[in-house]
């Protein structure tokens, strides 16, 4: 693997890696990794984002490659299955909060076009770069986050606090988190929606 400078939390494994260099913070427009996001963060809540990557895998068996339509159609059977795989979070509560957060992304992408339309839409399409990140003062939720959580809880979403909410803007892009010396920062900060926020 190419010598390059990184974000720490990266450098765990191998997968993790990858994930950070060709995922993470990189602007996502496809409705059906949006929903990979959400669902992994829901899988989260308590854990870490290192056993999220590592059971990806799994997650896609689950739950019909992430095909959202499918997903929102799940009862019954369908989570006494997915609680019967092999090396699956076994939180009926977090499965089903999977289920019915298909139903709401529907809802969203139907009045917004898409939900890629929807959760842009907070910075109108803008990738944001806080000073104070690249300063070195790092936080786990901010007034973004706090919006976005408020409007989606509104929404009927659930696990969508402003924490993980947070997590998600980061993984799509919409906030680029990485650290000012790591090269996928440099790499991101040349796309022309880069917005540099002072507060």
């Amino acid at each position: 693997m190419e010598e390059k400078n990184r974000c720490a939390w990266c450098l765990i494994n191998e997968p993790m890696t990858n994930y950070h260099d060709e995922e993470w913070g990189v602007p996502a427009h496809d409705d059906k990794r949006h929903f990979e996001y959400l669902l992994m963060e829901v899988m989260q809540c308590g854990l870490n984002w290192n056993m999220m990557v590592q059971k990806r895998s799994i997650f896609r068996e689950c739950f019909a490659e992430f095909d959202v339509r499918k997903v929102a159609s799940f009862g019954e059977e369908e989570i006494e299955k997915i609680l019967l795989v092999p090396g699956m979070i076994r939180s009926r509560r977090k499965i089903e909060a999977v289920i019915h957060n298909a139903g709401q992304f529907l809802k969203v992408a139907e009045e917004f076009g898409s939900f890629d339309a929807y959760i842009w839409g907070f910075t109108n399409g803008k990738t944001y770069v806080y000073k104070k990140h690249r300063e070195g003062f790092m936080e786990v939720s901010n007034q973004l986050s706090d919006q976005v959580s408020k409007d989606m809880k509104k929404r009927g979403f659930k696990y969508a606090g402003s924490i993980t909410i947070f997590s998600h803007l980061q993984a799509c892009g919409i906030i680029n988190d990485h650290a000012y010396d790591c090269w996928m920062y440099e790499k991101l900060v040349q796309n022309e929606n880069t917005v540099y926020i002072e507060d």
